[in-house]
């Protein structure tokens, strides 16, 4: 699981690649869906848990079972799941108040503060191409979420929060990607993927009991009807589903090849934003969007040229929409 490439088949891995981004956005929208009739961390929960038995069965018939039981850095896959869940439950909690596209495009920050975190905990350089593209990524990033910081918004209305809660997701999924490039140096791919379905599983349950003693709606787990309930299951399975597909993805082109493709998650958003939620995404939304992407792609580029191996981090995290 954690072998480079092993063939070169461009076409395959770019359907998977994208694929896998246009499943990860049906589940989020199926997130979005379920977000009236249960709290982020039932959610987290159940695209957790409900993903297990189809990275089992995969590993199983991949002939890796083994190495995805073993985990040689327990603390690491720990903390791995610590900082994942925490974003995912922002994330989950961010689409229940913005567009779809909104949560898409200010998700787009990740690879900006990657670069930033890099440099500070790994030591790695920064030069100007890419200090340019994180400038600029930032400033689309601004742009998105500039509307709901203005004076006339009220700072503590439910979209400015959610948008506070995505950008924070975006941190911590540059956090653990950061993290990630640590813990594949002792731990399979394999071990990493199955070990966040299990930690995060149990990381959100532990939300159960939380809303108990805080009862507030973000935080009471409910008994959701028939809808909500296979809605939730759904996302789980797809979610499962997607892992596999992106990560199945690096076996047949290289990390940096298929990078650009995460942005095809936007095309994917504003489809489903106006199709299922009647969704229009906002010119600063699509100009901000736009810097972002371009930025991104500008980092992947420099990247690519430094030789820097992406694929330690990529094929174990999810596109930076749905993170984790």
């Amino acid at each position: 699981m954690a072998a480079p490439l092993t063939q070169n088949r461009s076409g395959q891995a770019i359907a998977l690649k994208t694929g896998a981004v246009f499943l990860f956005m049906v589940m989020a929208a199926l997130i979005k869906a379920a977000s009236d009739g249960v709290p982020p961390g039932q959610a987290v929960f159940f695209r957790s848990f409900f993903s297990i038995p189809i990275l089992v069965l995969w590993l199983w018939q991949q002939g890796h079972l083994h190495d995805g039981f073993r985990a040689n850095n327990v603390l690491g896959h720990v903390w791995r799941g610590l900082f994942g869940t925490t974003a995912m439950v922002l994330t989950f909690a961010g689409l229940a108040l913005l567009p779809l596209p909104e949560v898409t495009a200010i998700g787009y920050a990740t690879p900006m503060f990657t670069v930033i975190l890099a440099a500070i905990f790994l030591g790695e350089r920064i030069r100007l191409v890419r200090v340019s593209a994180v400038a600029l990524g930032l400033v689309g990033v601004v742009i998105v979420i500039a509307p709901r910081l203005s004076a006339s918004q009220d700072l503590t209305s439910a979209a400015t929060i959610g948008a506070l809660m995505t950008l924070a997701a975006a941190l911590l999924r540059a956090l653990v990607q950061i993290h990630v490039r640590r813990l594949v140096q002792t731990d399979t791919t394999s071990a990493i993927v199955f070990y966040f379905a299990l930690t995060a599983s149990c990381v959100s349950l532990l939300s159960l009991p939380l809303g108990w003693i805080f009862p507030h709606p973000s935080l009471v787990w409910t008994w959701p009807d028939i809808t909500v309930l296979g809605l939730i299951i759904s996302a789980g399975f797809i979610g499962g589903i997607a892992q596999i597909m992106v990560t199945s993805s690096y076996r047949f082109g290289s990390a940096s090849m298929l990078a650009p493709f995460d942005y095809s998650s936007m095309i994917f958003a504003t489809l489903i934003g106006w199709l299922v939620f009647s969704e229009v995404p906002t010119p600063p939304i699509l100009i901000g969007a736009a810097l972002v992407i371009s930025g991104g792609v500008l980092i992947i580029w420099r990247e690519r040229q430094l030789g820097l191996d992406r694929s330690k981090s990529k094929p174990s995290v999810a596109p930076s929409s749905t993170q984790n």
